[in-house]
């Protein structure tokens, strides 16, 4: 029987991860899938750890002869892929066992949409619950709004329609082998938000959410400040690339769409522990487009203060009031999932 979905998931180093990451896909509800398992050629025990699993005729493991990076990995996985449907996992992360049943019903539903995504719920490196969830707008997604705000967030949360897919595929123009890409392979960053842009600017496909935490999103264990100005150079790149496919929406939403991706890496900075950074970075959020302490004043404000509090108070200070500001959020986001009429079942209910 041909899979109806086609779960792709690229493996690199995640030996500490990947078992259960593949123990989520296979606990699924769905079973009507296949799981393509890309070696991305790392160094760890990775690979090993996943051939345990090749027993289940749903799984199958395809190899690179070289480490390609994440984009390369996700395009093998699509070019061998038999599924209507292809979803991604990242193989750090996890899913709620309803995920790719949620996902089936939303795309069935509506033929127009092209990219059924999910909220997420963090998990910390040891695969706890933080608490908290990102919050996206889930409907009536344009261009402007996935260039600002991504609301996707992450590269766990889609499943796309494979049509979707090939109306954006374009080829390789590496001269050894031509091949078809959809995600970009010259970046190593940002290389999702870039692939979601160009199905928004260039298609005419729904984006679309659901309102249940079905991806289990894994922080990174600590990391530099260092890597966000790497990050930021990729979104920058990714805004070049842009002003070929789409510039009249740069010319109309670049200033602010910057803004709010300097603010997400003040919280991130934050996140790192680094308070003269993110000072930096939320200042020069506001003054690129003071526009978004009007369009988003609590999310610019809590930004603002947090990181001039981290940045000046004592270590102990700090921690005191972030603790007493996240279990307000937690609150405040509980609630808002609960009058989507989001059930408890789906609260972090994750056994792995």
């Amino acid at each position: 029987m041909t899979p109806r979905i086609s779960v792709v998931m690229p493996v690199y180093n995640v030996e500490k991860f990947v078992k259960a990451a593949i123990e989520s896909v296979l606990s699924q509800t769905f079973d009507n899938f296949e799981l393509l398992i890309i070696d991305d050629r790392g160094d760890d025990r990775s690979i090993q750890i996943c051939k345990q699993f090749i027993g289940d005729p749903r799984v199958h493991i395809i190899r690179h002869a070289k480490n390609k990076g994440l984009a390369a990995a996700r395009n093998t996985g699509i070019r061998h892929a038999l599924g209507e449907f292809i979803a991604f996992i990242d193989s750090d992360d996890l899913w709620h066992s309803e995920k790719l049943a949620r996902h089936v019903q939303h795309l069935d539903n509506d033929s127009q949409i092209g990219v059924s995504f999910s909220r997420s719920s963090f998990i910390d490196y040891d695969g706890k619950f933080i608490d908290f969830y990102q919050m996206p707008k889930l409907n009536d997604i344009d261009a402007a709004h996935l260039l600002c705000r991504n609301p996707v967030g992450n590269g766990s949360a889609p499943v796309i329609r494979r049509t979707t897919l090939n109306d954006i595929r374009y080829q390789s123009m590496s001269t050894a082998e031509r091949y078809s890409c959809y995600f970009d392979e010259t970046f190593r960053q940002s290389e999702d938000i870039e692939c979601w842009l160009r199905i928004a600017a260039t298609t005419s496909w729904k984006i679309e959410g659901l309102p249940e935490p079905l991806t289990y999103y894994r922080l990174n264990h600590g990391g530099l400040s260092a890597n966000l100005l790497k990050q930021y150079a990729s979104w920058e790149k990714m805004i070049e690339k842009a002003r070929d496919f789409a510039p009249t929406l740069l010319a109309r939403h670049e200033k602010a769409a910057r803004a709010y991706q300097l603010r997400y890496l003040a919280r991130q900075a934050i996140r790192l522990g680094d308070g003269k950074a993110a000072v930096e970075l939320v200042n020069k959020a506001i003054a690129t487009s003071p526009s978004i302490l009007q369009a988003e004043t609590g999310r610019t404000v809590t930004t603002l203060v947090a990181a001039y509090a981290q940045w000046i108070m004592p270590a102990w200070g700090y921690i005191v009031i972030e603790g007493v500001g996240q279990k307000c959020i937690s609150i405040i986001q509980k609630m808002r999932i609960s009058r989507d009429g989001v059930t408890n079942e789906f609260m972090q209910d994750n056994k792995f």
